[in-house]
């Protein structure tokens, strides 16, 4: 899930004891700045491999601390402490850490199976990047009913909430319009290559091809 994430920010948003915003909008995505960062320290894991997922062609194959549902709950705890001490309220505390785990639950229905409880198999995902005509409408529509209770909720423009999740949901239809795009280019080229290849008669025979399927990232 992309901006679907912020649903939650925005539906804890609407409690009075809640934590501003933006505090909050870190808490929707602390799993994956905590991810991105093991990535790039090779503590966890990611390849690239075109066609994983419809949607995007990640494989997250090694995420045991941060996507893992004990790793969500010790993120939760920590960050929930942090805020709980800097507001000094208990409840902003409970609300922040509950936006942390919110992350690994939407995760969870759109994923590829690479999602654990504790870090080590079975790997769980229902795998909703392989289907957009159900993804995208879900997650366009918590973005927007998550955006009409922040605005009842708070003093904040309609308007302004409309726009930002408005502008946010045509961000997730280009996504999925360039992953169909480019899908498409890809039959297309492997169609071509193949014709070619038929076409070319012996000339190819017995040369070996290399064909990089993907790239490893981290560690």
């Amino acid at each position: 899930m992309f901006v679907g994430h912020y649903s939650a920010a925005l539906v804890a948003a609407a409690h009075p004891k809640a934590p501003r915003l933006g505090t909050l909008f870190v808490a929707a995505q602390l799993m994956d700045l905590g991810f991105f960062t093991f990535v790039l320290t090779g503590t966890e894991h990611m390849r690239l491999t075109p066609g994983f997922t419809v949607m995007n062609n990640m494989d997250l194959y090694d995420m045991p601390l941060t996507h893992s549902l004990l790793g969500a709950g010790g993120l939760a705890l920590v960050f929930g402490i942090a805020v709980a001490l800097w507001l000094r309220s208990r409840m902003a505390g409970a609300i922040a850490g509950t936006v942390v785990v919110s992350h690994w639950v939407l995760d969870l229905l759109v994923h590829a199976p690479d999602l654990t409880l504790a870090g080590s198999p079975p790997k769980l995902g229902l795998g909703l990047w392989n289907c957009p005509a159900i993804e995208m409408p879900l997650e366009i529509g918590l973005l927007f009913a998550s955006a009409w209770l922040f605005s009842r909720g708070k003093a904040a423009s309609e308007l302004a909430v409309g726009c930002a999740a408005g502008c946010a949901a045509c961000f997730s239809g280009v996504q999925l319009v360039c992953a169909s795009a480019n899908r498409t280019r890809r039959q297309s080229v492997h169609s071509w290559a193949g014709r070619l290849f038929d076409r070319g008669g012996g000339c190819l025979v017995g040369r070996p091809r290399l064909v990089r399927r993907s790239g490893r990232i981290g560690g």
